[in-house]
């Protein structure tokens, strides 16, 4: 009964006192302390919640001065305590963002300030809010923040990040995008706002943004609700900036902490998202048209570097699956399928299928020298048409399905996918 008597002097005129209440509660909903005991923790972050306690430190936050240390203190235990109930139990995620947390986040975020702890807190707070929560991500596009987030990013498009911790909001920024971009309406949003130009840009101006905004294109043009967006992105002249990426890994120093491989995999989904969305019965055929013949241009350079990427990452599928024969040999593991699967996925096989996909997509569909050059290649390093029908194989037969009982959403999902394994089973016969 604490609790409610506790959170009412949130409210108190005295600001000090709010502050040590925000510190309070801040050590009471600490993970550690909260761990010690989970039916305590528990009975903790109901009376919390069913007090307002969300509600009732947005109210608090209109009379803290920031510019005073301690009330900017008060402000990033509020933060943490929201981090720390949301780790612990996170379905109230929703619940913060309708309590005002959303609205103060995006406010905070926009603020002409100078750089400081507390506006990274509020964006690495947002990240977590709409990371996986769905309600949230529909609420931060209808409430317009979209246009309001690509603004943020714009200023990264001409100035790098002064130090780590700034560096570390710009990223935080592209994730909070990247998790907007799961909901079609944001999609919309993101293209409206013209948000593709801005990514093509960031793309070509080599700063440390140009992770972060290939990594939103690849979340943009994906899946069936990534077809406008492609075709734009295509009649912005966004392939005479994805192809030079395609061919030439830019250096450690320009790739802002991404490796090689994560580098290869954005650059390669992009491309793959691009067959898949530019398509005659999606009314792109002259933007397929346009992308087939980056194959061929430059004597098929963009072959032979295709092949050189089919080459290495079939090399580390091999690894990877020696290494786990070893260990269900050695170690008696007993892995299921769907296990020995996702190690694949993550130690190259998810970049070989787009890579055998774009293979089979430009043989099929493209210059007949084409298919004449994937066929050299192969025979030069003693690959296999075999290997590529079969990696392409596989990746048809583990699209999946969801629940037969599923809901609209997934029905429609189901036909998507079964229409994309006729699709690739189809491409597969002509090579």
């Amino acid at each position: 009964n604490c609790v409610p008597s506790m959170l009412g002097l949130l409210t108190h005129d005295n600001t000090d006192i709010a502050v040590a209440i925000l510190d309070l509660i801040q050590e009471l909903t600490d993970v550690d302390t909260m761990n010690e005991s989970e039916e305590g923790a528990d009975s903790l972050i109901q009376a919390l919640v069913d007090n307002q306690v969300f509600a009732l430190m947005i109210a608090s936050f209109d009379r803290l001065n920031e510019a005073v240390k301690e009330e900017a203190d008060g402000v990033h235990n509020a933060m943490s305590i929201v981090e720390n109930i949301v780790e612990v139990r996170p379905s109230v995620a929703k619940d913060v963002a309708e309590a005002g947390f959303m609205n103060w986040l995006i406010k905070k975020l926009k603020e002409k300030v100078a750089f400081d702890a507390n506006k990274l807190y509020a964006s690495e707070i947002l990240s977590i809010l709409l990371q996986n929560e769905v309600a949230n991500r529909r609420m931060f596009g209808e409430m317009g923040a979209i246009d309001s987030l690509l603004q943020q990013l714009a200023y990264y498009k001409r100035h790098d990040p002064n130090q780590q911790e700034e560096f570390e909001l710009m990223e935080n920024l592209f994730n909070c995008m990247c998790s907007l971009l799961a909901e079609k309406e944001n999609r919309d949003r993101f293209l409206q706002g013209e948000g593709l130009q801005l990514m093509n840009l960031m793309l070509r101006e080599k700063k440390k943004s140009r992770s972060g905004a290939l990594r939103v294109l690849d979340h943009a043009l994906s899946g069936s609700d990534g077809v406008q967006n492609c075709c734009k992105f295509v009649d912005i002249l966004g392939l005479r900036t994805i192809f030079p990426l395609y061919m030439k890994t830019p250096k450690k120093t320009k790739r802002a902490g991404v490796s090689i491989d994560e580098h290869e995999e954005h650059v390669v989904s992009i491309i793959a998202s691009l067959f898949k969305n530019c398509t005659a019965g999606n009314g792109a055929l002259k933007q397929r048209e346009r992308l087939l013949a980056k194959f061929t241009e430059n004597d098929h350079e963009k072959v032979d570097r295709l092949m050189e990427m089919h080459q290495k990452y079939s090399a580390k599928v091999d690894l990877a699956d020696t290494r786990i024969e070893k260990e269900r040999r050695t170690l008696g593991d007993e892995l299921s399928d769907d296990e020995i699967y996702i190690r694949r996925l993550q130690e190259g096989l998810f970049v070989l299928q787009f890579v055998d996909y774009i293979i089979l997509e430009i043989c099929a569909c493209g210059a007949s020298t084409v298919k004449q050059r994937v066929l050299q290649m192969l025979n030069l390093r003693g690959g296999s048409l075999k290997t590529v029908r079969d990696v392409v194989r596989e990746y048809a037969g583990n699209l999946g399905e969801s629940a037969e009982d599923g809901n609209e959403e997934e029905s429609s999902q189901n036909n998507e996918k079964l229409l994309e394994q006729e699709y690739l089973h189809s491409l597969i016969d002509k090579f």
